[in-house]
């Protein structure tokens, strides 16, 4: 199998880290939205949450910034939700749209189970280096194929609590619980995820530790070097 040493950083780095990008790419969009929603409507709240998306982008162009994936995904999103919204002129239609995406997603996941070339393998492997031999590992294996299917779990209890809340309730309340739910939903599952895979990885003699100090930086940064726009 070779001498593989995966170090991982602490979730508590990572989620540091990533509190800026979340804060800058979900929840000031969310305020954005709402503060015009009450005071203009519904149309005028999409046409502020485009005009935010891409202010923050020209700021991070302006200052030579790196632009954080989540806000390139979030100016894209928004884009072609706005688009399509107002071409219908359906409210529902620009709601609606990411929750068949997230259907997408966890459809994704599951497939690639049975096919044998499981998405999380995909995905994990922009991460952390594998050899073939340790990709070979039975336990490596099954965890991957065992973490895909838990991802899609996660995906379609998202996209069910979310149609939920579209569909039941007042719109104020889906977009602040929506943006509340996927966030902790998300982050419970990496956090299972993790500890899932360290287990996995110690079935299967395959060392696996977590950064100390400096080190966490470091290795956060190689985790978002790939992942760079």
């Amino acid at each position: 199998m070779g001498d593989t040493v995966f170090e991982i950083p602490r979730l508590r780095t990572m989620a540091r880290h990533a509190l800026p990008n979340v804060l800058e790419g979900t929840v000031i969009p969310l305020m954005v939205f709402l503060t015009f929603f009450h005071l203009v409507g519904v149309f005028g709240a999409m046409i502020a949450g485009l005009l935010w998306a891409y202010s923050a982008l020209a700021r991070r162009l302006w200052r030579r910034e790196r632009i954080p994936g989540l806000l390139v995904l979030s100016a894209v999103g928004v884009t072609a939700r706005t688009a399509v919204a107002v071409a219908t002129g359906s409210v529902l239609v620009y709601f609606i749209q990411p929750t068949v995406g997230t259907v997408l997603v966890a459809g994704a996941f599951l497939a690639s189970v049975p096919l044998g070339r499981p998405l999380a393998e995909k995905l994990a492997r922009d991460f952390f280096p594998m050899d073939p031999g340790t990709l070979a590992n039975r336990h490596v294996r099954r965890f991957f194929s065992q973490i895909s299917v838990l991802w899609s779990i996660s995906n379609l209890v998202n996209a069910t609590l979310t149609l939920w809340l579209l569909l039941d309730h007042s719109l104020t309340t889906y977009l602040v619980f929506r943006t509340a739910i996927s966030p902790a939903l998300t982050g419970s599952v990496v956090a299972m995820s993790f500890l899932w895979f360290r287990i996995s990885m110690a079935r299967g003699g395959i060392p696996v530790q977590v950064a100390q100090g400096g080190r966490s930086g470091a290795v956060i940064q190689r985790l978002l070097a790939g992942r760079r726009i």
